[in-house]
């Protein structure tokens, strides 16, 4: 099982990396999903996730697009699957967990982290939750 710390790493990177260990048969949990980075200018992420949220879709029928950051990054992972409703991409999500902080059972365990982001221009994935 692999153990991967979100602080500071760019969700592009994260979702590709945790993808590809999921296809390979780890099992993948991610920790501390509300402080993954999104780069760019905050404005036009803010007001990208705010159309997504507000304008697509209804709000019975959907499509549904999470506020909570785990689901967000979650989200992000699944874009990397090859088709995640059929075949190895199902058998792969079903392997993959997300966290926004460390729950007590991992609380000892060594964390696995991928290298940082040094970026000007970027913000958290919690800035984009309501709650």
């Amino acid at each position: 099982m692999k153990l991967i710390d979100g602080k500071g790493v760019t969700m592009g990177r994260l979702a590709s990396n945790v993808a590809k260990l999921a296809l390979k048969g780890e099992e993948v949990r991610v920790f501390n999903c509300n402080e993954v980075i999104i780069t760019g200018n905050f404005d036009t992420t803010k007001d990208a996730f705010t159309r997504k949220r507000n304008m697509i879709g209804h709000s019975q029928k959907g499509p549904k697009h999470h506020a909570d950051s785990e689901k967000i990054v979650k989200r992000a992972i699944r874009g990397m699957l090859p088709n995640f409703r059929e075949g190895r991409g199902r058998e792969a999500f079903k392997r993959i967990k997300c966290y926004v902080t460390v729950p007590k059972e991992f609380a000892e365990a060594k964390l696995e982290s991928l290298n940082p982001t040094k970026k000007i221009k970027y913000s958290q994935v919690k800035e984009f939750t309501t709650r």
